[in-house]
């Protein structure tokens, strides 16, 4: 009775150690299991990781420019009153050379800049009249080149212009026109016709039409200047005008004849260079060879663009503080994928831990299990 008694108790023990054997068999399989999500998370941010050091060795270091790259040698020369500045060399056959050069010289009949007035208008629309003070606007008198050759000249009606003589009448109020004869009224309207081509130019906004000028006494030279208004500066929509007084709310442009210079290019003229034992021109020749030759010495300087050089630094400047910026970003994130991985780490060594500790009370349980078995199933004592 003993004997059977005992029996049973080693095998209902030898149950409850196998189920326990099974429950720690499955608790190491999720650890494991654990373990390889972890390492795969790992394996994710390192990948990550190596992007973004691969973003960084992609990245190219700003460099900043140099004075030199924008600091160049320049020839010139003069000739008589104007100077004369290569912009191009261009070698051909047999030492010669097909050079570009800008001139620059002093206009004294150039359009320029003058003291900006308030312009009164009166009338209605379509049919403004406008003046400076106490003197009235008018059209400038323009000209057009006829088939033949000569031109026609349209003027104000108040001015009567013969073509033929070139002399013209006077029936209107302006002090300065009526103390013109015939031949100096003449003149100026032909004056006036070739001053409202040039008073087209693009620089002035100027259109068919659009000038109106009136003469202004200056009494420290008892002269008479012209002032030249351009009409679409006095009818645009910005422009305003008192309802009241009809005086402009705002200083209007206007422009007058003075002196300035004046820069033009000469493209494509042949030409011959002498140089010195450095290799500097010293000499040019222009037109070698034909009846128009002429030599003249060359004078070397050399000069910066020093706001291209200063465009270029700005740039710098600002490429650098990207590049600065972007490396911030991506060491920030570098750092993030860093702790993450830490953490992981430490994760990772727990489970190992909780891995062993499982292993050794699995150990135990298999050692309590085949106790049982032996002392169970043992047929001989």
């Amino acid at each position: 009775m003993t004997k059977e008694i005992r029996t049973k108790g080693n095998v209902m023990g030898m149950a409850a150690s196998q189920a326990r054997f099974l429950g720690l068999t499955a608790r190491k399989t999720n650890v494991e299991y654990e373990g390889q999500q972890v390492n795969q998370q790992r394996t994710m941010l390192s990948n990550q990781s190596a992007n973004y050091y691969n973003q960084l060795l992609g990245m190219t270091v700003p460099v900043p420019p140099s004075v030199d790259d924008y600091t160049k040698t320049v020839y010139s020369f003069n000739d008589g009153a104007l100077n004369n500045t290569l912009t191009s060399l261009v070698a051909q056959q047999g030492g010669a050379f097909l050079i570009s050069y800008n001139r620059t010289y002093t206009d004294s009949n150039a359009i320029v800049s003058t003291v900006s007035s308030i312009v009164t208008r009166t009338g209605s629309q379509g049919d403004y009249h406008y003046a400076v003070g106490n003197a009235d606007l008018r059209d400038l008198s323009k000209r057009t080149l006829n088939p033949d050759g000569t031109y026609s000249y349209t003027t104000v009606p108040e001015i009567q212009f013969d073509p033929t003589t070139n002399e013209a009448t006077y029936t209107g109020k302006d002090e300065y026109l009526k103390s013109l004869d015939r031949k100096q009224l003449g003149a100026l309207v032909v004056e006036e016709s070739m001053l409202y081509e040039k008073l087209n130019d693009e620089k002035y906004n100027g259109k068919d039409g659009q000038w109106q000028v009136y003469y202004k006494y200056n009494s420290t030279s008892n002269e008479y200047t012209p002032v030249y208004y351009n009409k679409f500066d006095l009818e645009k929509d910005s422009t305003i005008y008192s309802d009241k007084t009809g005086a402009s709310q705002s200083y209007i442009p206007a422009f007058t004849i003075g002196t300035a210079q004046v820069t033009d290019e000469v493209k494509g003229v042949n030409a011959k260079m002498e140089q010195d034992a450095s290799g500097r021109y010293i000499s040019i020749t222009l037109d070698p060879g034909t009846d128009q030759q002429q030599t003249y010495a060359l004078t070397t300087a050399t000069t910066t663009d020093q706001n291209a050089y200063d465009d270029a630094m700005n740039q710098y400047e600002f490429d650098k503080a990207t590049y600065d910026k972007s490396i911030e970003d991506i060491n920030a994130k570098i750092e993030v994928v860093q702790a993450q991985d830490k953490n992981l780490e430490l994760r990772l060594k727990q489970l190992d831990t909780e891995q062993d500790a499982i292993q050794t009370e699995m150990d135990a349980v298999q050692k309590v299990i085949e106790k049982n078995v032996e002392s169970t199933f043992k047929t001989f004592g």
